[in-house]
C-alpha cells in the first residue's frame, strides 16, 4: 500500500514537473518536451557551441579585417610608386645610367613589387583563412543543429511517455478509490489489478525512452568534446598559415627594402655633379675674382665737380641746445658744404645738412691765441643759405626782409680750422679778414673786468652757450679792417650772374666795426 502511495505521488510530481516545464514554441524541442533537471547537460552543450560560433565570427571579421589592410597598403603603395616620374624631364640635368636616376627607377619598381607583397597576402588571408573560418562556423551550426535533433526526438518520446504514465496512474489511483468506496460497481477494465499492470508497462516503457535520451546525451558530449578540439586544431592551424605567409611576405619586403637602402647609399655624393659640371660650358671658375665698383667706368667718373675739395670732421652749433656736434663735412666744387652722420655714410643715405655757400657769406676765422678754433657762415641779404634737402637744394632763407642766420663751427686745431676757412672762402660770395687782435688792457679792460666778465684767455674750450655767443660776436667786434672782396668767377661754378652786384652790408660793417 505504501508502495502505490509512493509511486502515485512520483507520478503526480513528475506530471506537474512535465507541465511546468512546458515553455513557448520559439524555444528548442528540448526544453520544450522534457524538464531541466533531465536535459540540462543538453541545454548547456548547445549554448557552448553558440558561442562557439560567435567567437569564431569575430576570428572572421578580425581577419577580414587584416585582408582588406594588406589590400589597402599595396593600392596606396601603387599610387605612391606612380609619383616617381623616370626618365627625368630635366633634360641633360642628371646622369642617364650609373646615377640617381638608375636610383629613382628602383624606387618606383620596388615600391610595386613591395605592393604585389601586400595584395598577395591580403588574397592568402581572404581566400585560405577567412574561408577556412567561415567552413569552421559552418560546421558549429550543423553541430548545434545535430544536437537539437537527435536530443530533441529523444526528449518528444520521452516527454510523451510520461504524459502517458501520469494518465495510467491517474486511472489507477481513480480505480482504487472506486474499489474502495463501491466495490459492487467495478468493471473489469476498472480492476486496480488491471490498471496496476497497465501502469508497470507503461513506466517500462518510459524509462526505456529515458534511458535512450540520457545515452544519446553522453554520445553527444563525448562528440562535443572531441569536436572542440578539432575547432581549437581549426583556429590554430588557420593562425600558423597565417603566421607563416605573413613572415614569409615580411622577408621578402624587408629584403626589398633593404636593397633600395645599399643602391642609395652607394651613389657617389659628388657623381651627378661632377659629370654636370663636365657637361657644361656656362659655370664660373671657383678662381674667378670678384668685382669691384671702383674699376667701372662711367661717363663723369673723372669729372673734376664730381671731386670733393675738402672732407673731415667739424663741430656745428645746434640751433636750439646751443652745444657744439662733430660731424663729417664734405666741401664739394659745387659750392656746398654736407653733413654727414659719419664717414661711412658717404656711400649710403644723403646728407643732413647742406650749406649752399656762393650765397653766404664766410666770417673771419678765429685767431691763433683763441682757444676756441672758430668760424662762421651768415645768410643776409646778399647771401643765403639753405638747410633744407627737397626738390629744390636752394630752397633758402627769405632775402627780402628776413632776419640773418648764422651757423658757428669749430675745428680741433688752429691749423685744421685755416684749412677748411681757406677752402670754403673760395667758395662763399664774401668773405671777411680780421687783422691781428688789439691788446686791450687799462682802466676800461679793469673796469669791465670788475664786474664779472672774463677775458678771452679765461674763457673755456667748452663755455656756456652765453660765452660762446660773445666769443662769436667778438670775432666781428676784433675786426679792425675789413677787406672787401668780390669772387667774381668761382672756381667751377654757373654763379656769374648770382655773384654780380654783391657788396659788403652796411649794417654787417657796422656791426664788425663797433
Amino acid at each position: 500500500m505504501n508502495h502505490e502511495t509512493a509511486s502515485i505521488s512520483r507520478a503526480t510530481s513528475v506530471s506537474r514537473a512535465s507541465r511546468r516545464s512546458s515553455v513557448s514554441r520559439s524555444q528548442s524541442l528540448i526544453k520544450k518536451n522534457t524538464s531541466p533537471q533531465d536535459l540540462r547537460p543538453s541545454d548547456l552543450l548547445i549554448e557552448r557551441f553558440v558561442a562557439w560560433k560567435a567567437i569564431v565570427k569575430q576570428l572572421i571579421a578580425y581577419f577580414e579585417g587584416i585582408a582588406d589592410i594588406e589590400n589597402n597598403t599595396a593600392k596606396e603603395l601603387t599610387k605612391l610608386g606612380a609619383v616617381i616620374q623616370v626618365p627625368f624631364r630635366a633634360g641633360n640635368q642628371f646622369l642617364g645610367e650609373g646615377g640617381l636616376q638608375d636610383i629613382y627607377y628602383a624606387i618606383r619598381e620596388k615600391t610595386r613589387s613591395i605592393a604585389d607583397q601586400h595584395a598577395n597576402l591580403g588574397r592568402t588571408v581572404d581566400g585560405s583563412i577567412v574561408q577556412h573560418l567561415q567552413k569552421l562556423r559552418t560546421e558549429i551550426k550543423a553541430h548545434i543543429k545535430n544536437i537539437q535533433n537527435d536530443t530533441g526526438k529523444l526528449a518528444t518520446s520521452v516527454a510523451k511517455e510520461r504524459e502517458l504514465s501520469a494518465r495510467y496512474v491517474g486511472d489507477l489511483a481513480t480505480n482504487v478509490s472506486i474499489f474502495k468506496n463501491s466495490p459492487m460497481n467495478i468493471t473489469a477494465k476498472m480492476d486496480p489489478f488491471v490498471a496496476n499492470q497497465a501502469v508497470l508497462r507503461q513506466l517500462s516503457k518510459q524509462v526505456h525512452e529515458e534511458n535512450l535520451l540520457q545515452k544519446s546525451i553522453i554520445i553527444i558530449q563525448q562528440s562535443s568534446a572531441h569536436f572542440e578540439e578539432s575547432l581549437i586544431r581549426s583556429i590554430q592551424s588557420a593562425w600558423a598559415t597565417y603566421d607563416e605567409w605573413l613572415s614569409r611576405s615580411s622577408v621578402t619586403v624587408q629584403g626589398v627594402w633593404r636593397g633600395l637602402a645599399d643602391q642609395m647609399n652607394g651613389l657617389e655624393a659628388d657623381k651627378e655633379w661632377l659629370s654636370f659640371a663636365a657637361r657644361t660650358d656656362h659655370l664660373l671658375d671657383p678662381e674667378t675674382p670678384l668685382r669691384s665698383p671702383d674699376v667701372i667706368t662711367y661717363p663723369a667718373k673723372e669729372d673734376s665737380s664730381v671731386m670733393a675739395v675738402h672732407m673731415g670732421l667739424l663741430e656745428r652749433k645746434q640751433r636750439f641746445t646751443r652745444s657744439f656736434k662733430e660731424s663729417y663735412y664734405v666741401l664739394t666744387p659745387a659750392g656746398f658744404l654736407h653733413e654727414y652722420e659719419n664717414s661711412d655714410a658717404l656711400g649710403g643715405k644723403g646728407p643732413l645738412f647742406s650749406l649752399f655757400l656762393p650765397m653766404c657769406t664766410l666770417g673771419p676765422p678765429s685767431t691763433s691765441t683763441s682757444k676756441a678754433h672758430k668760424f662762421h657762415i651768415e645768410g643776409r641779404k646778399d647771401g643765403t643759405g639753405t638747410t633744407k634737402m627737397g626738390a629744390s637744394m636752394r630752397r633758402s632763407l627769405s632775402l627780402s626782409g628776413g632776419s640773418a642766420h648764422a651757423w658757428s663751427f669749430r675745428s680741433k686745431s688752429h691749423e685744421e680750422m685755416m684749412e677748411w676757412w681757406n677752402d670754403i672762402r673760395m667758395l662763399c660770395a664774401r668773405y671777411l679778414v680780421a687783422s691781428e687782435a688789439m691788446d686791450r688792457g687799462g682802466p676800461i679792460e679793469a673796469a669791465v673786468r670788475s664786474v664779472g666778465y672774463e677775458t678771452e684767455e679765461e674763457e673755456t674750450d667748452e663755455g656756456s652757450s652765453v660765452e660762446d655767443d660773445e666769443e662769436d660776436e667778438g670775432l666781428y667786434d676784433d675786426a679792425r679792417e675789413i677787406h672787401e672782396e668780390r669772387v667774381a668767377e668761382p672756381p667751377s661754378y654757373g654763379h656769374e650772374e648770382t655773384m654780380q652786384g654783391y657788396g659788403v652790408s652796411t649794417s654787417f660793417l657796422s656791426r664788425s666795426i663797433l
